[in-house]
């Protein structure tokens, strides 16, 4: 086996290292994890999204009942 054909063994068996932390062995690796956390933080912001609506319809619904009761 020359010098090149090793140095690609080693470098394969690196890749193959790798790989095996990223996607994990049959538990949850990185990616699985990262992924749990965008959909968490996915989630988050939609809730906010949705207070942030309900406040400021009721900010009107107050800005109105102030504008009404002024007259």
């Amino acid at each position: 086996m020359t010098e090149f054909e090793g140095q690609v063994l080693a470098d394969l068996s690196v890749l193959k290292s790798q790989m095996k932390q990223l996607m994990g062995i049959g538990q949850p690796g990185r990616l699985t994890q990262l992924e749990e956390r965008v959909e968490r933080h996915e989630r988050a912001v939609q809730r906010i999204k949705g207070l942030a609506g309900a406040m400021g319809g009721l900010l009107t619904m107050v800005h109105l009942a102030i504008d009404y009761l002024r007259r």
